[in-house]
């Protein structure tokens, strides 16, 4: 589906020139004549970025960008703001109210395009990322596993996730929750730094569940690494009382108290040491069924992939 570009300008000429060139950069164009236009077609149909005039009839584009931060509908769309040169101080408010980026007037249309394709790419990398971890989201890890199976490059696919972390969460509550899965997430990072690993690839799928891409005949030594490194770490996130007792207790809906063992990471293989991987779904089916018959072990634990069909 093609992205949708909303250019708001009164010039009728800016606007049929912006709009043929950004259709045959494969852009859907549509064109707003005003502050208030803009506004209204945004809001009914939010476009992937706002090519806007900052001079402007009805409502100029300084308040109408004023307006699209406001409303949740457009308040992360990328805008680019068209200034005119000898107006710096526009293109000051303009940032300091929320633009992406500007050009100024008379501008270049491939510069615009440019910066427009820009803006895209930096939102939608943005987007992507973990608010709570900053490691690539769903987006970039499925990019990045189908990159390397149309090189036909050797990896080795590591998805591990917590056992115990729901109690954790209940017991401490989210806030301490939230720095388990940072932990989590800096041990994967820092183990393939420990191994030397330069091409690594760590991503974090969502909750407590991650991805590492890797090279497949370092990854046994990947996930011991990262299992010392998980292990030597956790107890330091628990009360002393709990982590010299090596459990916590939670107190379910009916008033029943259960003990939970301290928090342990499973981790699953896929590798293409073994077996051809074609496809992403294949790679991230495996890696789930090694990481199911890891929890069946106590503690922390791997189990790598290693039939050959």
């Amino acid at each position: 589906m093609s992205e949708l570009v909303l250019v708001a300008d009164d010039d009728p000429d800016i606007l049929s020139v912006v709009q043929v060139n950004f259709e045959l950069e494969g852009f859907e164009v549509e064109t707003a004549v005003d502050g208030e236009d803009v506004l209204q077609k945004a809001t009914a149909n939010p476009p992937n970025a706002i090519v806007l005039d900052i001079m402007m009839p009805r409502m100029d584009g300084l308040t109408a960008l004023h307006r699209l931060r406001s409303q949740a509908s457009t308040a992360n769309v990328p805008i680019v703001l068209l200034t005119a040169r000898g107006l710096p101080e526009d293109r000051v408010r303009g940032l300091e109210l929320g633009a992406d980026d500007y050009i100024t007037k008379p501008f270049d249309i491939n510069e615009l395009v440019a910066r427009v394709k820009s803006v895209l790419r930096r939102t939608q990398a943005a987007r992507d990322l973990s608010p709570l971890t900053g490691l690539p989201g769903n987006f970039k890890i499925t990019g990045e596993i189908e990159e390397r199976i149309a090189d036909r490059s050797e990896f080795a696919l590591v998805h591990g996730d917590l056992d115990n972390f729901k109690a954790y969460n209940d017991h401490y509550g989210f806030m301490r929750g939230d720095e388990v899965i940072r932990f989590c997430a800096r041990c994967f990072g820092e183990a393939a730094e420990a191994l030397g690993i330069t091409d690594a690839f760590v991503g974090h799928i969502g909750g407590d569940d991650f991805v590492t891409l890797i090279p497949p005949g370092i990854s046994e030594a990947f996930c011991k690494e990262v299992i010392e490194r998980f292990d030597d770490g956790i107890l330091d996130l628990y009360d002393t009382a709990d982590a010299l007792r090596g459990y916590i207790e939670v107190i379910d809906r009916r008033g029943e108290r259960f003990a939970f063992p301290v928090v342990s990471l499973s981790m699953g293989v896929a590798s293409t040491d073994m077996r051809e991987i074609t496809t992403q779904w294949e790679a991230s089916a495996i890696a789930v069924e090694m990481k199911e018959f890891a929890k069946k072990q106590t503690g922390s634990a791997y189990r790598i992939d290693r039939r050959t069909g």
